[in-house]
């Protein structure tokens, strides 16, 4: 499937990548580190990118419940990120999904076990008082 031909470009020539390589280029020059881009390294970029997606979908596609309707959802994308060591560093990126009711109640929570922490505290911010 590497092999395969991504698409054609305009004057109908078969395309390396499909990803827009003007994109990635935005993208790699909103580094302050990168000054210039060679051709050869966008273009690895790009495909090293399409590769990468092409994997990450094809494990979230098999650990996920997608299979029985033959579909790739962003739950088990999330699922991925969390329980696949390969893909833990998307954790952040790819957060399970949850109801903006049930995040809220989780925010209030928190603010009470905050509160609780900071009253039940004897005031000295845990430093003891020099002599």
């Amino acid at each position: 499937m590497a092999d395969a031909v991504a698409g054609r470009d305009k004057c109908g020539e078969p395309r390396l990548v499909s990803l827009p390589l003007s994109r990635i280029r935005v993208i790699m020059k909103s580094s302050p580190e990168v000054s210039s881009i060679n051709q050869e390294a966008l273009v690895l970029t790009a495909k090293a990118t399409e590769l990468f997606v092409q994997h990450l979908a094809a494990c979230s596609y098999r650990r996920g419940s997608g299979r029985e309707r033959k579909a790739l959802t962003y739950t088990d994308l999330s699922k991925t990120a969390e329980e696949a060591e390969t893909f833990q560093f998307l954790a952040d990126i790819l957060p399970k999904k949850i109801l903006a009711s049930k995040y809220l109640k989780m925010l209030k929570e928190k603010r009470v076990e905050d509160e609780e922490e900071n009253d039940s505290g004897d005031g000295n911010d845990g430093h003891e008082a020099e002599s």
